[in-house]
């Protein structure tokens, strides 16, 4: 094919991916070297935690080519995922309900973007015949996020996540490896300016500089991918969130431009919206399976979401309700999830007699018709 071939094929990529729901398709080359001094020096620091895999594949992650020979190309996507109605602000400021990070509402994206890069590719081989081409979705070592940027999907913010000017940063990112000389797009300039607002609003501190995640105190990464206790110093800081985590994506001042996804696959289930920690807690290990099918929640298992949910109890208001729930289960769960029951009725414990104390402060002050400056 001729140069002018590929450019209109380049032009043909773009609409068909918009037809398959796709917001935004760029292109690149799969030279990430200038990536691979950043991904040693973060891996050397242990910032990935007990994501073994990543120090495993180490500078693969840096090169595409490697991950499919002959790779000429990396064609990346995005697909806003923020449902209609999100009721972040209700969800985070009432403890008594459960947060959970609005990508994991509705099916797993692993399987909604796979399946139309898949489709993505096999119109691309109608065109040109023969190809070698494969999809990524989270789902082997590779650096998404700095391809994305390269192919001029957005820039990557101080948070680490990439940030389009017109559409803030709640969306997916998918990949497409082709060994077609497909023309590259132009990368965007970064607009974080001075701005620290994600830094600073990390309920852990995750964020430890600009573009540096510690993902051991992130806790996305405590409530998800770390196994085991989850840290008690960390405990009391995760409130009510009991899979991943947005603060870092409402603070920031380009999610004012979100738009919210029509994508049916993404609906929220009922069964976890506007859920309260309670009726979640109550869940047996049958219906976590069935309630979590398809859904991105599903693998981290009954006994992780269980130690999740005990997190965010303790850090709750105290009712007897909640009280009796988690001494219900202390003798029927796992290892794992009776230390982090005991751990919130512990907590729940001390925030009782806190407001006993605050309380009996108050009557005295009245009583002796003093005001209450505590």
């Amino acid at each position: 094919m001729t140069s002018l071939d590929y450019t209109t094929l380049a032009h043909h990529i773009k609409l068909w991916g918009h037809e398959l729901g796709f917001q935004q398709v760029g292109i690149c080359d799969t030279d990430l070297q200038v990536e691979e001094p950043r991904l040693q020096a973060w891996l050397a620091k242990g910032y990935h935690g007990q994501m073994d895999y990543m120090a495993r594949h180490g500078l693969l992650r840096a090169r595409p080519a490697e991950l499919l020979p002959g790779t000429l190309r990396v064609i990346s996507v995005r697909m806003d995922y923020l449902p209609q109605q999100a009721g972040i602000a209700r969800q985070l400021s009432d403890p008594t309900l459960a947060y959970i990070s609005r990508y994991a509402l509705g099916r797993d994206y692993h399987k909604v973007l796979r399946q139309r890069l898949k489709r993505l590719a096999q119109r691309i081989e109608q065109v040109v015949g023969a190809l070698s081409a494969r999809p990524f979705v989270d789902s082997a070592p590779l650096l998404e996020r700095p391809l994305a940027a390269k192919a001029g999907l957005g820039w990557e913010g101080k948070h680490t996540l990439v940030i389009h000017q017109e559409a803030g940063s709640f969306f997916f990112l998918g990949e497409l490896l082709v060994d077609l000389p497909l023309p590259v797009d132009e990368p965007v300039a970064n607009q974080c300016g001075s701005c620290s607002a994600c830094l600073t609003s990390c309920p852990t501190g995750a964020i430890i500089g600009p573009y540096e995640l510690d993902a051991r105190r992130c806790i996305s990464y405590l409530t998800i991918e770390h196994d085991g206790p989850i840290p008690e110093s960390l405990r009391p800081l995760m409130g009510n969130r009991i899979y991943g985590c947005d603060d870092c994506q409402l603070i920031c001042p380009w999610n004012r431009q979100a738009k919210a996804s029509d994508e049916a696959d993404f609906v929220p289930r009922p069964a976890l919206h506007h859920a309260s920690l309670l009726s979640l807690w109550q869940w047996d290990e049958t219906q976590f399976l069935a309630q979590t099918e398809g859904s991105p929640i599903r693998r981290i298992g009954y006994h992780k979401w269980q130690r999740n949910i005990a997190v965010a109890l303790g850090n709750g208001p105290y009712s007897d309700a909640v009280w009796t729930a988690l001494h219900t289960k202390l003798e029927t769960a796992s290892p794992l999830v009776q230390e982090h029951i005991h751990w919130a009725l512990a907590q729940l414990q001390r925030n009782t007699e806190r407001q006993d104390n605050k309380t009996a402060r108050v009557i005295r002050c009245v009583q002796k018709g003093m005001p209450d400056h505590a």
